[in-house]
């Protein structure tokens, strides 16, 4: 396999990781909100909420001090070995700009993270955890 192709499937699956990451960290905190309604009950389990909650604490920090996520250097730094163009900002911003045409400022990138840390927070006093 050519080495800049080998990077470039590399970086396919650093960007299919990422997008794993976003869904997880987005669609856990709609799960948990329906799965209280509905009564399920691994929404309530103990690790599931630990790892949600660390997951967007650590997009919430680095937002705060304006670092890219680590997976977005990566996924350029394969992209760029590969010989493909990469683009410049936060994967998030990217994405957004790409599939809705969207640009906010970076606080406001802040804000909506902060606001989502805050309610993932506040269903640990709504909807707490249960150690199985």
């Amino acid at each position: 396999m050519e080495s800049q192709s080998f990077y470039l499937i590399v970086a396919d699956l650093m960007l299919l990781l990422h997008t794993l990451f976003v869904a997880f960290v987005v669609l856990g905190l709609l799960i948990i909100l329906v799965g209280h309604f509905l009564s399920w009950s691994w929404v309530r389990n103990f690790w599931f909420r630990v790892l949600h909650l660390v997951a967007i604490s650590i997009v919430t920090v680095q937002t705060w001090f304006g670092l890219s996520c680590p997976l977005t250097i990566w996924e350029r730094a394969l992209r760029a070995r590969g010989g493909e163009e990469t683009y410049q900002g936060a994967f998030i911003a990217h994405w957004l700009e790409m599939i809705l045409y969207y640009q906010a400022p970076w606080w406001a990138f802040v804000l909506c993270y902060t606001a989502f840390a805050a309610l993932v927070v506040a269903t640990w006093y709504f909807i707490p955890p249960r150690r199985l």
